[in-house]
């Protein structure tokens, strides 16, 4: 296919059509205009891209050489410390500061709660996240497993289960009565609800009414005061609605006329151009580009068959109710909505220079996305994502604050291209890389002024731990790497940093994700140790997972966490000798790699994990490589549904590398488990579509070849990384289908 040419460069034909008729249309920004600094962005970015990938690769260098000559050497943390100070890897310190984004929007800045995280290219998915900003309490409930304490409901059928929904009922009026309770008697008693004035009044059977114990969390109603079809009330910043209907299925039959209790859910959501997504070419981003511009025109729309049904998928529109003065009570009907790029590693064919180099997929999508966000901000009525002016960046794998400058640089030139005032492009960092974290604070200083985002994710950070520390020695088994202390020390300084350079009030501090959609009781029992650790949202994998995490947001006041860190870590204001005794101590942590040492694994102990991680690679790798599919739930050797995305692939994949490189293992060993697994993985797949089984010609076997290679590679991919033998094996995959 030929491409348009511009003075140095060439663009990918179905990028350069999509941009010219479909976008630039409808943001009045000229074609010539565009395309001139489309290419000089590149021009200029594209040198400073590849001198930071070089300075990671002479870094990690470094490193090596560095483990390997103090092999079978005692070393002191601080002797590790100097010599990563002296190569660059540890970065100065900057002066106490406060970052200064402004024109943020609530969810992001004042409300916690909830997050999901979605592959753009599957616009069913994206949809149902965008609109997953409410949730039915009554629908989770039924459909998960919390109602029956983790234990699997064996009688489940496609009929009502009556009993089931008295649970449900039950357990929903728990709710209300713990969060939003009376000031006499329970809500399962009151017989219909009144608003008398500026209050919610509850009348029971016997005559006698009750108003809320806090009045004010009454905000609103629809329909009449003396019969409303629903009532708003507010706890923590969250809203819930109380449906009422009595012609209803279950309002009928509920003393209350109760239909569902909705809670508000996903508060924003991350529309992934990256770990989870299979886009390996122009025309893969070109569709990816298409569902993001869908979702800011306010148009995107997904057609499929459910239940021998069609249905159609389409974006909820904002909830308009009365509140206590007769004034409209307007509520966001959608979650807010972050995009979240591709990092530096990856080179794209939407466009290549003179030399026929491609150029930085990262950079192309900071224009892109930034492009077709303007849509957004020039709406004046409409479905509208951000309602202060900004667009939201999630930015991945950075290695330190150079590339945040990086980043902040080419946002700074995006905005100028596309006429947009300073900081329009706010940035989200994910403390997911090894250089970043023992340098968060410097790195979040180059984004003072944009900042809206920090989270924490254990499975690359893991990876990027592995790969950093390859050379060291052999590591834990994987879920002993989850209590070694870097890990707590990494969790800890992602908050307290956030906390200390003012991003409360400001931008969101995040934790990671709930890998297990099926095991709902599970989350609700552990996912409260994020909100005690001060961060204002965390992932979830699914809308349901939202409605149901919602509820501790209930439960625990963040905005209180929060004030008792900055409490504690303001003493430190007036003891710096303990705060820097304190600040050594956390670094320390950080850089002491999850070693085995002297542990010695038993040869059924690594038989084991090599039989979980290979599965896991395989299960994930297959669908990846053979159906473009960037995220789904693998079920893993015990055939619990994981919800899985790259991340898992590359802590998997290095861990495994780590173990050959150090004699753990055997490559022997490696390539019978290989073949085992797969075997395992084509029968949990004998129903998918488009599949084909690795076993019955491993040496053909695209899927297959890729997860050997990931392993018995892994240690020369670059951090890491799986994205460049994925993409290679995934266009192999794609050529031999079309031919």
């Amino acid at each position: 296919m030929s491409m348009p040419a511009l003075k140095h460069r060439q663009i990918h034909q179905a990028l350069y059509n999509f941009v010219n008729t479909e976008v630039l249309p409808l943001v009045n920004i000229d074609v010539n205009n565009f395309w001139h600094h489309f290419e000089q962005i590149l021009t200029d970015f594209t040198p400073r891209n590849q001198a930071l990938l070089q300075k990671r690769r002479h870094l990690q260098q470094q490193i090596d050489a560095w483990h390997q000559q103090n092999k079978g050497t005692p070393v002191s943390t601080q002797t590790y410390q100097d010599f990563l100070v002296n190569i660059g890897y540890i970065a100065n310190l900057p002066e106490d500061f406060e970052i200064t984004t402004d024109r943020v929007d609530d969810e992001i800045a004042k409300i916690a709660g909830p997050q999901l995280v979605v592959p753009i290219d599957n616009a069913r998915f994206a949809l149902n996240a965008a609109n997953a900003r409410w949730g039915s309490l009554y629908d989770a409930l039924y459909g998960t497993d919390v109602i029956d304490n983790g234990e699997k409901n064996t009688s489940k059928t496609d009929d009502y289960d009556a009993k089931r929904g008295e649970s449900v009922i039950a357990y929903g009026k728990a709710f209300l009565d713990e969060h939003f309770a009376l000031s006499e008697g329970s809500h399962k008693n009151v017989k219909n609800y009144v608003v008398y004035y500026h209050h919610l009044l509850a009348f029971f059977e016997d005559g006698t009414q009750s108003g809320l114990k806090e009045p004010s969390q009454f905000v609103a109603l629809s329909g009449h005061k003396c019969a409303p079809d629903s009532i708003v009330l507010k706890n923590n910043g969250l809203h819930i609605e109380i449906v009422i209907d009595r012609s209803a299925s279950i309002g009928g039959q509920d003393i209350t006329g109760i239909q569902d209790i909705r809670l508000e859910s996903a508060i924003s959501t991350i529309m992934d151009f990256e770990d989870s997504v299979a886009a390996v070419d122009g025309e893969d981003k070109v569709n990816a580009y298409r569902n993001w511009l869908g979702l800011m025109k306010g148009d995107l729309s997904a057609s499929f068959n459910k239940n021998g049904k069609q249905e159609t998928r389409e974006l909820q529109p904002d909830l308009c109710f009365t509140d206590v003065d007769g004034e409209d009570y307007l509520l966001p009907g959608r979650s807010l909505m972050l995009v979240r790029n591709v990092g530096h590693l990856m080179e794209s064919d939407l466009s290549q220079d003179e030399d026929g180099q491609f150029a930085p997929e990262g950079v192309i999508d900071g224009i892109m996305t930034s492009l077709i966000a303007v849509l957004d901000l020039q709406k004046s009525n409409g479905l509208k994502n951000s309602r202060t002016g900004s667009a939201y960046i999630v930015k991945p794998k950075m290695h330190g604050p150079e590339e945040v400058r990086f980043t902040c640089d080419l946002f700074a030139r995006i905005e100028q291209m596309l006429g947009l005032a300073k900081n329009t492009l706010k940035l989200g960092i994910m403390d997911e890389e090894r250089r970043t974290s023992v340098n968060l604070k410097a790195c979040m200083f180059e984004a003072r002024e944009r900042l809206v985002f920090i989270n924490t994710g254990f499975l690359d950070r893991t990876g990027d731990e592995i790969h950093t520390s390859m050379q060291a020695g052999p590591v834990m088994p994987k879920n002993d790497i989850k209590q070694a202390p870097w890990i707590e020390a990494y969790e800890t300084n992602n908050a307290e940093s956030g906390i200390d350079c003012g991003l409360v009030g400001k931008a969101q501090i995040g934790k990671g994700m709930w890998a297990m959609p099926d095991e709902m009781y599970a989350m609700m029992q552990q996912k409260t140790a994020h909100l005690i650790a001060g961060a204002s949202t965390a992932w979830v994998p699914s809308p349901t997972a939202a409605t149901l995490h919602a509820m501790h947001y209930h439960q625990i006041s963040v905005s209180a966490q929060q004030q008792k860190m900055t409490e504690r870590l303001s003493q430190y204001q007036n003891n710096p000798s303990e705060q820097h005794d304190y600040q050594v101590s956390q670094l320390r942590r950080l850089l002491t790699p999850p070693l085995l040492n002297d542990r010695q694994l038993s040869q059924a102990e690594v038989e084991c994990e090599l039989a979980n991680n290979i599965q896991g690679i395989l299960g994930y790798v297959s669908r990846w490589v053979q159906l473009g599919i960037g995220c789904s739930k693998v079920p893993d050797i015990n055939n619990i549904g994981l919800m899985e995305d790259r991340a898992t692939l590359r802590i998997s994949s290095q861990h495994i590398a780590n173990w050959l490189m150090h004699g753990i293992c055997s490559k022997q060993q490696i390539e019978k488990t290989l073949q085992a697994m797969a075997k395992v993985v084509d029968e949990q797949n004998a129903g998918t579509a488009g599949y084909q089984a690795m076993s019955e010609n491993f040496a053909q076997s695209f899927a297959y070849q890729a997860a050997q290679e990931l392993i018995l590679e892994g240690h020369q991919q670059p951090s890491g990384y799986t994205e460049p033998l994925l993409h290679y094996y995934r266009r192999l995959a794609k050529e031999s289908i079309s031919s």
